[in-house]
């Protein structure tokens, strides 16, 4: 059998579309994050342990049949695509996949989630591709504290990679920083007075509790984001905005600033009632919700069915019935042991 990526003919992409993804509660689907691959160039604390093992290459979805997903999701009428990982930039052929599904008809958005180790060298490329948003993770602005928490990051060479994805021109640029209690928790109003300093948004976020971590206690760590928009308006003037990106920050603006202020809240304030968004792993499995299991696996339909289109899109559409209404993350909620984020997609 010819391998996936080595196949020369390629899924006929827009033939029929459709009306739209709505589940079984009325929600309208728009949002797909596309995972590229599971490994990392970091083993952050939070996401892997540092002996993780990755899938092997046969067993994730090839550029081709990537490119199949959101073809098939676009003509489903998602409009944003997030790329993730892992870190989505170690994979071989990336540019050249999100130049071809940035020219997709129907996609407004085509958006990536990055450490930015990479950055600086690939920004312009990146740009080139049509990707019109980035974000970017930083944890801490403490050159050893962040070779702690990422293992083996270089706080330079990130800090490098968001100043070129600055010059490079991105329609916005995001920081993200994961809050962990006793670790970077006091780093608050340093990241925010960065992000200020540089015009660029950044959010913080509430720890995913996601795989079982032996050296990391996630209980210990957990840091809820009323304590953050506490520390925060503490300091500087909050205005709260309805504003959205699609996704479930809650922002607020800083007077004087073109800067946005983002928390993401899945344990304290759940926003399931809103979830317009599915994930697909890079081993093709498509996650109807990131606190459960209720999955269809692509990878196997896409191999079985090889250019089909019409099979994909039919499959995702039945697989809209297992989305479930929501999920529990909660602080107290014991750690969903047998998935970590890397494996999920960012």
């Amino acid at each position: 059998m010819t391998p996936p990526d080595m196949q020369t003919q390629r899924p006929r992409f827009g033939t029929r579309p459709r009306a739209g993804l709505i589940d079984r509660f009325g929600r309208r689907i728009t949002y797909l994050r596309l995972s590229l691959t599971d490994r990392c160039n970091f083993r952050c604390i939070y996401c892997m342990t540092s002996d993780t093992r990755f899938a092997r290459p046969d067993r994730l979805l090839s550029l081709d049949e990537l490119a199949a997903v959101a073809a098939a999701f676009t003509d489903l009428g998602v409009h944003k695509i997030r790329l993730t990982g892992g870190e989505p930039l170690m994979r071989r052929g990336a540019i050249e996949l999100m130049r071809r599904i940035a020219s997709l008809p129907g996609l407004c958005e085509l958006v990536i989630t990055t450490n930015g180790a990479q950055l600086e060298r690939l920004a312009v490329p990146l740009r080139e591709a049509g990707v019109r948003r980035i974000n970017i993770s930083l944890d801490s602005l403490r050159p050893e504290r962040f070779r702690s928490l990422t293992r083996t990051g270089d706080l330079a060479q990130v800090l490098h990679g968001i100043d070129a994805a600055i010059a490079a021109g991105f329609e916005r640029i995001k920081l993200n920083a994961v809050i962990l209690k006793g670790r970077n928790h006091d780093e608050i109003l340093d990241l925010a007075r960065f992000a200020l300093a540089k015009g660029i948004n950044l959010s913080f976020i509430e720890e995913m509790p996601f795989g079982t971590i032996g050296e990391h206690d996630r209980a210990e760590t957990y840091y809820p984001t009323d304590r953050i928009r506490e520390e925060l308006a503490a300091k500087l003037s909050l205005i709260p905005t309805t504003e959205t990106t699609g996704g479930p920050a809650r922002y607020y603006r800083i007077p004087g600033s073109q800067t946005r202020l983002g928390l993401i809240s899945p344990r304290s304030h759940n926003f399931c009632n809103d979830c317009n968004r599915v994930r697909v792993t890079a081993e093709g499995r498509l996650l109807l919700c990131l606190g459960n299991e209720h999955s269809l696996d692509l990878r196997a339909l896409l191999r079985a069915h090889s250019g089909d289109i019409t099979c994909l899109r039919n499959a995702i559409t039945a697989a809209m019935g297992l989305k479930p209404e929501g999920c529990d993350l909660g602080p107290g909620i014991a750690p969903i042991a047998f998935r970590r984020m890397s494996m999920t997609g960012g």
